[in-house]
């Protein structure tokens, strides 16, 4: 059993080998070869994958079998002691492949990251050795950004390919996770569809949706993520409150009602936008776009601060100054 340490190599690769596997099929030639093969009696009817995963599968089913014979051992039998230290032994073994395994899916997913502004390059991202979470979300408008929660940072990404591999653009500024506010938002508390489309229909009521965002307000992100489904949704919730837990005070949600709602803005959502850091933006853009960046989930609130924008556009004085100031931009916003 000692010598199942060999694996860990291998098991660590299997990320980085299954996406050079993808990559080689998009050649018709490879293609081919395997389809052949697939259709040979010698596979089995099993493709290729299977043959180079059959080793991680075969490694976390030993456990289970060898707990199951000492289940069926009696106990004055002198296997009994044996079979305690071999499952000992193969747990430990698991362990040390998991924890490779991490680190190497940590650093294959760090190693794809591209960033559009320096100040993106957070040090605990290069840092970091585990993923705790990372999948697809949607933001309010429906855009699909893929999220990452490494150990102490939350970073936010566009899928991208470049030169047939695939890549992640970091969007908008990373969160680290002693900085991060977690809202489990209920549905319907937002509606799906941007500001814009949402006045011109019924949209409808959003369904697993939370929120995350800076505790200061000053960076001025907010972004409302949507699941696939509340399983998904549930475990990103569990998995941020984890990660959050020991960075965190107990705050008490007479406090986090008091907290300053942010603006979620509709740049964040558009994946045409450059990727500008929300300090350098005009408050008045921010406000009246109010969408939100996600991960990988999304849907808009029809929130408190929608409603004052709206008040606060009645008076004509606020309409000419904010049409002056946006007048630069508005074609790219309506488009």
């Amino acid at each position: 059993l000692p010598r199942l340490h060999a694996y860990k190599g291998y098991c660590s690769n299997q990320l980085a080998a299954k996406a050079l596997l993808d990559q080689k099929k998009q050649d018709r030639r490879v293609q081919d070869f395997l389809q052949r093969c697939l259709e040979s009696p010698f596979s089995r009817k099993l493709d290729l994958w299977s043959f180079l995963d059959i080793p991680r599968s075969r490694l976390v089913k030993y456990p289970l079998l060898l707990k199951e014979i000492l289940r069926h051992t009696p106990k004055d039998h002198p296997d009994i002691h044996i079979l305690k230290e071999a499952i000992s032994i193969i747990q430990g073994v698991l362990s040390d492949i998991n924890l490779k395994k991490g680190e190497s899916e940590c650093q294959y997913y760090i190693d794809k990251l591209e960033y559009l502004d320096e100040r993106q390059k957070d040090p605990r991202i290069e840092g970091s050795k585990a993923l705790l979470c990372h999948g697809e979300l949607k933001n309010k408008n429906g855009h699909k950004l893929y999220v990452f929660l490494f150990q102490e940072i939350l970073v936010l990404t566009r899928p991208v390919t470049r030169n047939e591999r695939q890549a992640f653009q970091v969007y908008r500024q990373p969160i680290p996770v002693q900085e991060l506010l977690l809202e489990d938002l209920q549905d319907g508390d937002v509606k799906m569809g941007g500001s814009f489309r949402g006045a011109f229909g019924n949209s409808d009521k959003a369904k697993n949706i939370f929120r995350v965002r800076f505790q200061d307000p000053s960076p001025g992100q907010s972004h409302t993520l949507q699941a696939n489904d509340v399983f998904h949704k549930q475990q990103w919730v569990n998995c941020i409150r984890t990660a959050v837990a020991p960075f965190q005070r107990n705050v008490p949600t007479s406090e986090l009602k008091e907290l300053p709602e942010l603006s979620e803005e509709s740049e964040e959502n558009d994946p045409s936008t450059p990727n500008i850091p929300s300090r350098q933006r005009q408050p008045g853009i921010s406000q009246m776009e109010l969408d939100e960046s996600a991960a990988e989930c999304g849907s808009v609130p029809d929130s408190d601060e929608t409603k004052g924008l709206k008040s606060h556009g009645t008076s004509s004085w606020h309409r000419k100054s904010r049409e002056k100031q946006l007048s630069g931009k508005r074609k790219e916003t309506l488009v």
